[in-house]
C-alpha cells in the first residue's frame, strides 16, 4: 500500500512539473513576441524626438490666440 501511494505522489509531482515547464515555455514565447512588439514601437516613436518642441510651440500659439481673443472681445 505504501509503495502505491509513493508512486501516485511521484506521478502527481511529475504532472505538476511538466505543467509548469509547459507554461514556462509558453510564457517565454509570449515574452519574445512582446519584446519584438516593444522594439517595433520604439523604432516608430524614435522619430518623435522633436515632439516636446512642437508641443511648446502649440502651447505658445494657443496662449497667443487666447490673448488676441481677449483683445478682440474686450475682456
Amino acid at each position: 500500500m505504501g509503495i502505491v501511494l509513493g508512486v501516485v505522489v511521484i506521478l502527481v509531482a511529475a504532472a505538476i512539473v511538466i505543467a509548469i515547464v509547459q507554461l514556462a515555455g509558453r510564457i517565454a514565447r509570449q515574452a519574445a513576441t512582446a519584446v519584438d512588439a516593444v522594439e517595433a514601437v520604439r523604432a516608430q516613436t524614435d522619430e518623435l524626438g522633436g515632439i516636446a518642441r512642437i508641443n511648446d510651440s502649440g502651447v505658445r500659439i494657443l496662449r497667443s490666440a487666447r490673448a488676441l481673443r481677449k483683445v478682440a472681445v474686450g475682456r
